[in-house]
């Protein structure tokens, strides 16, 4: 039990220590670095790789999509917090429903 809890621990100081970064200078390279959000102490943030392969038009395609996306879910957990707020004082159904959404 006792190896198991400092395995989980070591493993979890893991996660947060620094790696080792590359250093790549293409034209793209720059271009990504300077988009919004870049910040110094992590700089680019790609874990997937999905930058590997894309272009700058496309990369902005994906951080369009992606602050899409994040509006989006902000008003689906809005809605579902009001919602769970104004229980039985709807007028869909009758007001009829009763409980959690969950």
């Amino acid at each position: 039990m006792k190896l198991a809890i400092l395995s989980l621990l070591a493993g979890s100081a893991a996660a947060f220590a620094p790696s080792p970064m590359k250093a790549t200078s293409t034209s793209l390279n720059a271009a990504v670095e300077d988009l919004a959000g870049a910040l110094p102490p992590v700089g680019f943030f790609d874990p997937l790789g999905f930058a590997e392969k894309a272009d700058e038009n496309t990369l902005k395609r994906y951080r369009e999509a992606e602050l899409t996306h994040g509006r989006v879910s902000m008003l689906a957990v809005l809605g579902f917090l009001v919602g769970e707020k104004v229980e039985g004082s709807s007028f869909l159904f009758d007001a009829s429903i009763k409980g959690p959404a969950i």
